[in-house]
């Protein structure tokens, strides 16, 4: 049974754990999307969106938070210059997971993990509409213009 385990180990000691989600972590934040297992990809998941809700409030702790996770100077900066900017209305759910099927060499279980906000493609087929509230159920929309009918002219005179 695996009552209270909520961390997954990776077959790896703490160390070198945390030091690998550290550096996916970066590549994630660099290159927007990267491939990996979906085992580290859910590990990494549970890793770096506490660090993107941090990154959309810029403050100099927070930074310092992150810089102490991430331990690399260009990604936090990127982290709160662009990612954060991206992501300031979101609520959660910064990243998106997609299994791609097994891998050749060993049959492992591969994914891709890309940040929601950076996908041009499923962001270009949701059009933003304006939402309408209804005024009433009588009319005061758009009429048919009609053009006036002189009253001194009669249908026959047409």
């Amino acid at each position: 049974m695996r009552h209270g385990k909520k961390i997954n180990h990776l077959g790896r000691k703490k160390a070198h754990r945390v030091a690998m989600l550290a550096n996916m972590a970066c590549s994630l934040i660099e290159h927007k999307r990267i491939n990996t297992t979906v085992a580290k990809a859910k590990a990494l998941k549970r890793f770096v969106e506490p660090m993107i809700t941090k990154s959309k409030e810029d403050t100099t702790h927070n930074r310092r938070i992150v810089y102490s996770r991430l331990r690399q100077k260009e990604a936090v900066a990127e982290l709160f210059r662009d990612v954060a900017t991206k992501v300031g209305d979101r609520p959660g759910g910064y990243t998106r997971i997609i299994k791609l099927g097994n891998r050749l060499g060993d049959n492992a279980d591969m994914a891709m993990i890309e940040l929601v906000d950076f996908n041009e493609i499923y962001n270009a087929g949701k059009v933003t509409k304006k939402k309408s509230t209804r005024r009433s159920r009588r009319g005061g929309g758009a009429a048919v213009a009609t053009p006036p009918v002189d009253a001194n002219t009669t249908k026959e005179e047409e």
